[in-house]
């Protein structure tokens, strides 16, 4: 097998919530495809990020944090995580280098040699640009144990933008050549009115103390581009609506006098805009879908 043929295949990233998935994937696509917060379960959707470099294709399939799970929700999510294992060539496992390995991690690899065994599993010590280089030493034989003498573990940064190409190189000799799935140049397979939706969740969850990530869901209802002449710029409405579960939730996301749902535009609008390569009006309101993520019926109009 030579070593210069093209080789691409799909890689999941998991981990306990806020390992930095999201932002790992972002920073080897190279563009903001996953949304990323500082509160867990922010992830919704297995959103697919594209990484082109000039001899690989990687895939990424960003999923949900596993987590053991309290609702019809959290089933749903953790079944999304379970299916998406079968479907992958390689499994990285992100632990940070700034928190001890827990309980957490040791579930989620055991979970991993049970419902994928022949999947190669790289470990990922992210966020190193917080700690010591001698505390990144210990993550490192910390994770090799956790993971067997087999498997690789790679020191990365994705804020710093440290260790990407080596994450890459790893993840590429653990691919089979083949050719492209993808075009050169796109990113990501999603939907754009589910990029749309999750970079709406984002902002409404930015700043938020409370239980929101769970209950808040975001359903896009109209995108409409305005008529305009050729040298006008395009201008497309896009219409949605926050749908929480209490009537107290939905005081907190619209704000006093409507201050926080403004800022949630603002927010949101500019990422829109980066996705849609136009000027965009963000339509916001807020419902409440009384425990939606208990009902079945409620869960699928709201999409999942």
């Amino acid at each position: 097998m030579s070593d210069d043929e093209f080789r691409s295949g799909f890689v999941c990233f998991v981990g306990r919530p806020n390992t930095g998935k999201s932002t790992l994937t972002n920073a080897l696509v190279g563009e903001k495809i996953a949304i990323t917060s500082s509160r867990p379960q922010t992830t919704r959707h297995t959103i697919r990020g594209i990484v082109n470099r000039d001899d690989t294709q990687l895939i990424l399939v960003d999923t949900p944090g596993l987590h053991r799970p309290r609702t019809l929700l959290g089933k749903r999510l953790n079944d999304l995580v379970r299916d998406t294992y079968s479907e992958v060539d390689a499994i990285g496992l992100c632990i940070p280098a700034d928190e001890k390995i827990g309980p957490g991690d040791r579930w989620i690899a055991e979970q991993l040699k049970e419902m994928a065994p022949k999947t190669p599993i790289v470990g990922l010590v992210t966020k190193i640009d917080k700690v010591k280089p001698e505390r990144i030493a210990q993550q490192l034989m910390a994770i090799s144990a956790l993971l067997g003498p087999d498997a690789e573990v790679v020191p990365v940064s994705a804020v710093k933008g440290k260790q990407l190409d080596v994450v890459v190189d790893v993840l590429r000799g653990l691919m089979e050549p083949g050719p492209a799935f993808y075009p050169d140049g796109e990113l990501t397979d999603e939907p754009e009115e589910t990029l749309m939706a999750e970079f709406i969740r984002e902002a409404a969850l930015e700043g938020i103390h409370d239980e929101l990530p769970h209950s808040l869901a975001v359903v896009i209802e109209e995108v409409i581009e305005r008529e305009r002449d050729d040298n006008q710029t395009p201008m497309i409405d896009v219409h949605a609506i926050l749908y929480v579960e209490r009537s107290s939730q939905k005081g907190i996301i619209i704000g006093k006098h409507g201050a926080r749902l403004k800022e949630v535009g603002t927010a949101a609008r500019k990422q829109i805009e980066k996705v849609l390569g136009a000027k965009v009006y963000l339509d916001l309101h807020v419902k409440v879908a009384k425990d939606w993520q208990r009902d079945p019926k409620q869960m699928g109009k709201l999409g999942f």
